[in-house]
């Protein structure tokens, strides 16, 4: 399971993640990344509208299994947030790991590109 400590727990933080971070969806999921935090964590958003309080605890912990195995990959100060979609609900765990896959990666590209952008120097005019 993925350790409580390293998930994001308050509205500021999911806030600062979703605002300023870059966004990839992928299937059921879409994913928020911001390479600008304190420390790395990971948070879940899974809305009513992807089903029953049953439904969205089996989707919330399918995800943190799921990031479990991802979360020591993932760039020192990253902030991730992963949302379900309500497509998410009758998905099975293989389904989401692989959308999950894909939208993280495209993310953490948009991220680095959008980073090393802002870090070139700029011409002067």
């Amino acid at each position: 399971m993925l350790p409580a400590t390293v998930r994001l727990r308050r509205r500021v933080e999911f806030d600062a993640v979703v605002r300023r971070g870059r966004r990839c969806g992928h299937g059921p999921l879409a994913v928020h990344v911001h390479p600008g935090m304190a420390s790395t964590s990971v948070g879940f958003i899974v809305s009513r509208a992807v089903g029953d309080a049953v439904t969205r605890h089996r989707v919330t912990r399918q995800l943190r299994h799921l990031m479990r195995d991802l979360y020591p990959t993932l760039p020192p100060g990253t902030g991730v947030v992963v949302r379900a979609l309500p497509a998410a609900a009758g998905r099975t765990s293989g389904d989401l790991g692989t959308s999950l896959d894909r939208a993280l990666d495209r993310a953490l590209d948009r991220a680095r590109t959008r980073t090393a952008r802002s870090e070139r120097p700029r011409a002067a005019s």
